[in-house]
């Protein structure tokens, strides 16, 4: 059941420096609960916008309007960046006490929330491990981990499997629908991949490049979240078609007006 509208980009551009135009008249609803997916080429603006909404760029011109947690003055926001960006000096543990410890809470009093972070995404025998002695996809669980244990309402994902095997990515997508089903997480996710995108959306953005714009909104029709069964479907094949068209049209137009 769709939700209220939690985030709002009114007409957003960004323009970096006094030339490049990396985002253009970006207007977009994101409802409570949604499941979406910055899908295009390189350069179009993905994860520009992406930061924009989690206030790490500046807009411009535009507005985007995040609707107040209920009780709650704060964005509540989690990012998982594209590399895990841990601290090579520190565990696990210590690793995703950060967040909290940035806010001022005790080692004492998030360590029942660390535990939690780390259960979820399987690392709970890693929490005194060093990322030297992980492998690529367990540093990303370290990193979800981290976004996950200040129980953020959004997460914004940027292209944060990219690097890892297909096997890897297969299982950290999984994990990541459970998570935001489990606790009614509004995802936001950037990637190249279609196939990623129809698995993990409700909702696909496609965007074009130069300047950055939102090409087409295409809803997943398939319930969500869906079994993994489903990748390998006709429902899936098509629904993979049907964005990829729309990519391709997208990429096609691009081509024609360069």
């Amino acid at each position: 059941m769709k939700g209220d509208p939690i985030i709002r980009m009114d007409r957003v551009s960004k323009r970096f420096g006094t030339s490049t135009l990396a985002v253009s008249d970006m207007s977009l609803t994101i409802n409570e609960g949604d499941f979406i997916s910055f899908l295009g080429p390189s350069g179009c603006g993905k994860s520009t916008a992406l930061k924009m909404i989690a206030g790490l760029l500046p807009v411009t011109s535009g507005t985007i309007t995040i609707a107040p947690a209920k009780g709650k003055t704060e964005h509540d926001l989690g990012f998982v960046f594209q590399e895990p960006t841990l601290m090579p000096w520190a565990t696990v543990q210590d690793n995703v006490f950060l967040p909290l410890r940035l806010a001022g809470v005790s080692r004492d009093g998030a360590a029942s929330r660390v535990a939690e972070a780390l259960r979820e995404v399987g690392l709970t025998k890693f929490a005194g491990a060093y990322p030297r002695e992980l492998s690529g996809g367990m540093k990303m669980r370290v990193s979800i981990a981290r976004a996950m244990v200040t129980r953020p309402r959004i997460l914004l994902m940027d292209e944060p499997f990219a690097a890892l095997d297909e096997m890897t990515r297969s299982k950290l997508n999984n994990d990541v629908v459970r998570l935001a089903n489990e606790h009614g997480l509004t995802v936001i996710f950037v990637t190249h991949s279609v196939f990623e995108s129809v698995y993990l959306s409700t909702r696909v953005v496609v965007m074009a490049a130069r300047p950055g714009r939102v090409a087409d909104d295409l809803t997943v029709t398939v319930p969500w979240p869906r079994s993994e069964e489903w990748r390998i479907s006709q429902g899936f094949s098509a629904e993979a078609r049907r964005i990829s068209d729309s990519l391709k049209g997208t990429l096609d137009a691009e081509h024609i007006d360069h």
